[in-house]
């Protein structure tokens, strides 16, 4: 079961110095270094409001914030919020000095489009990155005339989750000044009644807070209220700098006096299934641990510490094993064994001495696994009122064995037969994501990935608290026939205490008077049904005070439930089926205007001038496995390079955005002229990327060395048979044996099925393999008969999402997620240069803070980008050394 995070949002609300006058778009996406600049009387952020509404578990968000600028020059402010990945926007309004500029929700292929225009024409098209495990933020920025006011009001809803016998409101509040009119407020309606609601924040003594927060519930209401003065904003008491920068948490429970409750408005139904006081279901497990190289050192301690910490709490009537995969396969015990006091001491003993060996023989670890359980049930070995089930670890990719993914979950698939689920967990950043997440879906479980940080183990043992204790197995919720239309999924293979099922539906006949509904299961001792009567007059009575809250906000959570399911369906389909799931949510999101991976919403000026445009974008669903990136983008005119995040440029230098350090680390390969290098090389997408160095004609007088540049660039996908070789003088694209040449004072656009190219004279090129894979070779032309320089070229890599987590070379290796810690920072023989310790990959390096320049959208002046210099080619940072990179040819 899905963690239910608090679904109002994570606020950080930065201002900044702009150059003055307006430019013809009010939107513009920025970083936050340049944010925090200079703001001190120029910006003055006087309200933010964040109200929250929660209506029987789904929740209504709008976030508003108001600012006005008092200064006698145009200035920029920034409006920042992080929200969780499992909500849905439903609305974006601009208004600056009382001009509304309202969103639209659209179809994703029409935001696709004007993205690959806006960024053939060199505008920025900014995708915003992640925020941490569970959030997404949302950036937009406007400049604001001298004495102007502009108000931004964000909308969201969510469906919030029982976690562990609560739902969990998260907040991580960060407004990043002193704001005058500073509020949150929760209100909460929930017609079973409101057993327990509890608030704390970490940034703040339970002093200060007790006199900013106010809480309260009775019945079926509850509210919450932090409303800090100026003075209890500020971090000390002559201070001008906030202290509200941390987590602002609510937590809540129902009444249970009923296992079951269904509420009904305008004809449409929800029903919330939550037994409590059943005793645990017997589970027998295997357990399928990946031993193989890349788990050593710290990952294979903290895999060893969960285990020790999850053997504390088997129960007496569990059975067990391990099964430890690398090259080979090794078993604890022959078959499932009782969790005795006896067998868990011999347990924590082969525990304590796993360690790390070879390569990952995925495969054959779970068929071991698989056949275990099926061979304990066959063979009597295990309670026949018991429930099996398969938890499956790893940090990388098969590697020997059988290595094809879809031959791996066909053979997981027929083992296991519907019989029990499989739940993955995916261990860091390195493997497909996708891949574990499809197969578990496939065999009714989930997938789960586990962070690489400190308390990776506390990430082990809180997956394993949510599926410790089965009280229902085949699970079926069943209504009166012909009586219910549109239901959402209404069986589940089990039901784990502390958590809870929701069905939603739509009455056929909405004048009815009265249905049944009942929910049958399999207990640990018996069989079970539960039957609650729905009596619609008592149902309309209970909730006749709904307008408390909002409106119809059962047919929006019954909408937001199938989308979401069916979403989850569509990970798993293919052909028709596909076309059909992603049709029917598409048609759901449309009319009921979320914003989710099919559509996109469009904010435009009211004459709808496309350069005044802004276009938000749900992640799609493998976002998160190749570079946990992308919540959404913004189009707009910009200063500021938020994209790309991987490009080589001048002679040549590398930079690498690193989302999760809003920083960026660059570094140069010094090689001769000549000397092609493998840029990006993914095998599943069958994408290359090579570059030719060149040189410049002779060295610079003031210099004793010639400066190099890529002067040929070659992209091949072999699954399309299409090359292209970009130079400076000419453009040559192959299809198979079909050759087309074009010139760089062309202005032609290609376009085939999976395949776009456009070439914008004299300036770039935007090369786009479908919807998820683009990128823009610049053109830098020197005077003809400069003495010493030549044209040279540029390669940016806009969007990197649809390629595999395979893919390697000097940029594609830096598509996967990492992180770096920068301490020790100190003078240089440069003043305006310092260096640093930085410890990246595992090794310790001494860095150099710099900056280089993104020519994207002006490649002769470029704009500065700050980067920690990467010294010696690249060294400690690439896989390998540079010299590995080095290619025959740029085919």
């Amino acid at each position: 079961m899905a963690s239910a995070w608090w679904p109002c949002l994570i606020l950080a609300l930065l201002s900044s110095l702009a150059a003055s006058g307006l430019p013809r778009s009010p939107f513009r996406l920025l970083g936050k270094r340049s944010l925090l600049e200079g703001v001190a009387n120029s910006i003055e952020v006087y309200s933010t409001k964040i109200s929250c509404k929660v209506t029987s578990r789904f929740a209504h968000n709008v976030v508003t914030t108001r600012a006005v600028n008092r200064a006698d020059t145009a200035k920029e402010v920034s409006f920042d919020v992080e929200l969780p990945k499992t909500a849905f926007i439903t609305n974006f309004t601009l208004t600056i000095d009382g001009v509304t500029y309202p969103g639209n929700v659209k179809e994703k292929e029409v935001a696709r489009k004007q993205y690959e225009k806006a960024v053939s024409q060199g505008k920025t098209a900014g995708l915003v990155k992640a925020s941490g495990r569970k959030l997404e933020k949302f950036t937009v920025s406007v400049n604001v005339a001298a004495g102007s006011n502009v108000t931004f009001e964000l909308t969201y809803e969510e469906l919030l989750k029982r976690h562990k016998g609560k739902y969990e409101m998260y907040l991580k509040v960060q407004p990043k000044q002193l704001v005058k009119h500073f509020e949150i407020t929760a209100d909460i309606f929930e017609p079973q009644g409101i057993s327990m609601l509890d608030a704390e924040a970490s940034f703040i003594t339970n002093d200060l807070l007790g006199s900013a927060l106010t809480k309260s519930f009775s019945g079926k209401k509850g509210h919450v209220s932090f409303k800090p003065s100026l003075d209890q904003q500020r971090s000390c008491p002559t201070c001008t700098d906030s202290l509200l920068d941390g987590d602002f948490t609510i937590i809540y429970d129902v009444n249970r006096e009923s296992p079951a409750n269904v509420q009904v408005v305008n004809g449409y139904f929800v029903h919330f299934f939550a037994p409590q006081g059943l005793p645990v279901v017997p589970k027998n497990v295997a357990f399928v641990i990946d031993v193989s190289g890349s788990m050593a050192g710290r990952k294979i301690e903290q895999t060893r510490d969960a285990l020790l910490k999850i053997l504390e709490d088997m129960k007496k009537d569990d059975y067990l094993n391990f099964i430890l995969f690398s090259g080979d396969v090794t078993i604890w015990k022959d078959h499932l064994v009782q969790a005795t006091p006896e067998n868990l001491q011999e347990a924590r003993e082969f525990v304590k001495n796993i360690d790390d060996n070879g390569m990952t023989n995925l495969n054959d670890g779970l068929m071991m696994g698989i056949s275990m359980l099926n061979q304990a049930r066959e063979e009597h070995r295990i309670p026949e009122r018991s429930t099996s089930i398969v938890i499956m670890l790893t940090d990388g990719d098969a590697n020997i064995g059988e290595r094809r993914f879809e031959k791996i979950q066909e053979n997981v698939r027929n083992a296991i037969g519907g019989k029990f689920p499989l739940y993955n967990l995916g261990f860091g950043t390195n493997l497909n994501y996708n891949f574990l997440e499809t197969m578990a879906l496939q065999n009714h479980g989930f997938a789960r990935r586990i962070y690489e940080d400190s308390d990776a183990n506390l990430q082990l043992q809180g997956f394993y608290e949510e599926v410790a204790n089965p009280l229902l197995t085949g699970v079926e919720v069943e209504y009166p026939e012909n009586a219910i239309l549109d239901l959402t999924q209404n069986n589940y293979q089990h039901f784990y205490d502390g958590s809870e099922i929701v069905v939603a539906g739509r009455l056929v006949d909405k004048d009815m008077n009265s249905f049944k509904a009942d929910v049958k299961g399999h207990g640990a001792i018996n069989d079970l049904t539960f039957t609650e009567e729905v009596d619609m007059k008592e149902v309309e009575k209970a909730l006749q005070e709904r307008d408390y809250i909002f409106g119809n906000y059962i047919e929006r959570l019954w909408a937001y439930l199938t989308i979401e399911q069916l979403l989850e369906k569509r990970k798993n389909a293919y052909g028709e089926e596909k076309e059909n799931l992603t049709a029917q949510a598409l048609d759901l999101s449309l009319k009921y205007h979320f914003v989710t991976p099919l559509t996109s919403m469009v904010v435009t000026k009211p004459e709808d001038n496309e350069d005044q445009m802004a276009i938000a974008d749900k992640p799609g669903e493998d976002a998160q496995v190749t570079r946990g990136t992308a919540s959404m983008s913004f189009l707009t005119s910009s200063q500021q390079p938020s994209t790309p995040y991987y490009y080589v440029d001048g002679d040549p230098h590398f930079i690498i955005h690193v989302p999760e350090r809003d920083d960026a680390i660059c570094f140069n390969i010094d090689e001769e002229p000549g000397t092609v290098l493998r840029l990006i090389q993914d095998p599943v997408t069958g994408l290359t990327v090579n570059g030719q160095i060149i040189g410049d004609k002779k060295g610079s007088p003031d210099s004793k060395t010639i400066k190099t540049y890529f002067g040929k660039l070659g992209i091949t996908n072999t699954q399309m048979d299409l090359r292209i070789e970009v130079a400076t003088e000419k453009i040559t694209l192959w299809n198979g044996a079909a050759q087309s040449t074009f010139s760089w004072l062309d202005t032609v656009a290609v376009t085939q099925d999976g395949l776009s190219v456009m070439i914008n004279r004299k300036k770039n090129m935007v090369v786009s393999f479908g919807d998820g894979v683009t990128f823009v070779v610049v053109l830098h032309q020197v005077w003809k008969k400069h003495p010493v320089h030549q044209d040279f070229l540029g390669f940016y890599v806009v969007d990197s999402h649809r390629m595999s987590v395979q893919t390697h070379g000097l940029l594609g290796q830096f598509f996967h997620p990492f992180d770096f810690k920068v301490s020790n920072i100190r003078p240089s023989s440069d003043p305006t240069k310092p260096d640093a310790t930085m410890v990246v990959k595992n090794h310790q390096l001494t860095v150099t803070r710099g900056s280089q320049k993104d020519y994207r959208k002006n490649a002769t002046i470029g704009t500065k980008v700050a980067c920690w210099f990467i010294h010696n080619n690249g060294e400690g940072l690439i896989d390998g050394v540079h010299t590995d990179y080095i290619v025959p040819d740029l085919f």
